[in-house]
């Protein structure tokens, strides 16, 4: 008896040491859908349906960033737009604001930027009032926080004004750019690329979680709250059960944006600024002091996914 209790602790002891959870935030931006010139609802329909369906069946409750520029043609209200943003809420997810039309705020003034903000939330705001639920979150389109400290801090004070939170990202990627590549295989109905790009991603994903989890070791001393950003796309609608599973496998549990933020280390002050949009792990290690050499090793996108993702592709 005594032999089995101490193997069940040195077990419990190895878990603790070398399988110790981790937490996430998933947070999707672009919503309703990032749709790549494809305007077929049921096509939004059912990226719509396959993301919610696979966030509520693992048990991840994500929040989705909304331009609400697509839930109009012109100044026409689409009312499966509509439907679509409801599902996520109807699901237990959460919404925040994108802004409307997904502006520049390193080449748009203030001004403009700020009306856009305050236009992004109009619908948002009546389907999670709908739900007896507040819109909290801000997210910066191309993460361009300011490119100077006195651009940065007026954007903070109007949001702090209309009592929004930012929501920081810490897992940067491009799986945008893996999800172009990924569309224009379904358009050509290349079953073999699309499942190629498919565990290309997944691969990708996993080489950059590992990666910010080191960063923010060598930073803080320890794992922290980590927040992924990625898009609502087609892509994403068909991997995210892997996606997860991935997590699962680096012993990640799925947190709310609100349980994230209560770590210490988003209280770390950025004091570096450019025009850059980049992980909040990379603003803090800028403001330490941190060099090139610090970034070395982060994990690049495929060259035959950039070369599939090219603008100027047909």
């Amino acid at each position: 008896m005594k032999v089995f209790l101490c193997l069940v602790l040195t077990l419990h002891f190895a878990v603790l040491c070398h399988g110790q959870v981790k937490k996430v935030c998933f947070s999707i931006d672009d919503l309703p859908v990032v749709a790549y010139g494809v305007t077929d609802s049921s096509y939004h329909e059912v990226v719509t349906a396959q993301l919610v369906g696979s966030l509520r069946r693992n048990n991840v409750p994500a929040i989705g960033f909304v331009n609400e520029t697509k839930l109009f043609h012109g100044d026409v209200l689409i009312p499966f737009q509509i439907r679509l943003l409801q599902q996520w809420v109807d699901s237990g997810l959460d919404l925040g604001n994108h802004t409307f039309s997904h502006p520049d705020f390193n080449t748009h003034s203030f001004g403009d930027y700020s009306m856009d903000i305050l236009k992004g939330e109009i619908r948002t705001r009546e389907i999670l009032n709908r739900k007896n639920k507040s819109l909290k979150y801000f997210r910066h389109p191309f993460l361009h926080v300011g490119a100077s400290k006195a651009r940065a801090d007026s954007l903070d004070w109007f949001l702090t004004e209309h009592h929004y939170t930012v929501a920081p990202v810490t897992i940067d990627n491009e799986d945008y750019v893996f999800a172009l590549a990924y569309q224009r295989s379904v358009n050509k109905k290349d079953k073999t690329q699309q499942k190629q790009i498919a565990a290309d991603y997944i691969n990708y994903m996993e080489r950059k979680v590992l990666y910010f989890e080191k960063q923010a070791r060598a930073l803080f001393g320890r794992d922290m709250n980590q927040i992924l950003l990625i898009h609502a796309s087609a892509l994403n609608a068909d991997c995210m059960d892997d996606l997860v599973a991935m997590f699962q496998r680096n012993h990640y549990v799925f947190i709310t944006m609100d349980e994230a933020l209560t770590d210490s280390a988003y209280t770390t002050p950025v004091t570096v600024f450019g025009s850059w949009g980049i992980s909040w792990i990379d603003r803090w290690a800028l403001s330490q002091g941190k060099k090139g050499d610090f970034f070395k090793e982060e994990p690049s996108t495929p060259a035959y996914i950039k070369e599939l993702a090219k603008w100027n592709r047909l």
